[in-house]
């Protein structure tokens, strides 16, 4: 299978690196040639367009930053669709509302491309171990097929249902890690107020049964969501608008999660 690959991050690099060292016929594409650079060192060719990237690939791998992103690669004379032959497959491993997923499939669908919506957790250290979690939706056979690239730099790979399920099971775990975010600050808080200075408590607590993932990043900034803000708070406001979007198409009660996400948000600084 031929890969391409847009969107060469902090998580998106690492993951078309494992896939071009994995011995998969690989291409990149970026806005910015020092984005490409990094893979000098790779047998991975680079694409003058994503249109020419679409062209020369079996499977597309999206990992850009949000919806209008995505839009903007696939759609367009230069956008991945335009060079994609019949039979290829997109895989949206972006965190997106599983109502674009849906749109890309309608408009992917018209030239017989598959799409797949396939966003991950885990980051860079993750993708480096070959552990990182990836959420899969769409039809299981056309997973199946994608199974041996992902495996690449996944462990495990889950295939949830429909397209869009794994984006709503993304939404979700970004929903309950921003409550846990709140959670523990209003702990920390409460904590300073009763004598108990910020970086201590969390010390002790990210030791015991109240750890979790969001308690564990806000002690390495000493206690304190300030140093996180900056490199997940919009992230963040993004995946909570879609949570309290996909609840409200399905009369969900929106529940205590939300509003202890709103608080981290708040603290954060980005209201939700």
């Amino acid at each position: 299978m031929r890969v391409g690959f847009i969107g060469l991050g902090s998580q998106g690099g690492p993951m078309a690196r494992r896939i071009a060292d994995g011995g998969f016929e690989t291409t990149l594409w970026a806005r910015r040639q020092a984005s490409l650079d990094p893979y000098a060192d790779t047998a991975a060719k680079t694409a003058g367009s994503p249109a020419e990237l679409g062209a020369a690939s079996d499977l597309v791998c999206l990992c850009v930053v949000g919806d209008d992103d995505v839009r903007e690669v696939l759609y367009g004379e230069n956008g991945v669709l335009a060079g994609m032959a019949s039979g290829g497959i997109i895989a949206i491993h972006s965190t997106v509302h599983p109502d674009t997923c849906r749109e890309v499939a309608e408009s992917a669908a018209a030239q017989g491309v598959s799409v797949l919506d396939a966003p991950v957790s885990g980051g860079g250290p993750a993708v480096e171990e070959g552990k990182l979690l990836v959420m899969v939706g769409g039809d299981e056979h056309v997973a199946e097929r994608c199974r041996p690239v992902f495996a690449t730099y996944a462990d495990p790979i889950v295939h949830l249902g429909p397209l869009g399920s794994g984006q709503v099971t993304k939404i979700l775990n970004n929903l309950l890690f921003t409550a846990n975010l709140g959670s523990a600050v209003s702990t920390l808080e409460l904590g300073a107020a009763l004598g108990i200075p910020r970086e201590r408590l969390a010390e002790v607590l990210n030791g015991g049964s109240a750890t979790s993932k969001a308690l564990g990043s806000i002690a390495v900034f000493g206690g304190t969501v300030e140093g996180l803000a900056p490199i997940a708070g919009a992230l963040l406001q993004k995946d909570v608008r879609h949570a309290a979007s996909i609840a409200a198409n399905v009369s969900a009660p929106e529940g205590a999660v939300f509003a202890a996400a709103d608080a981290a948000l708040t603290t954060m600084d980005y209201p939700r």
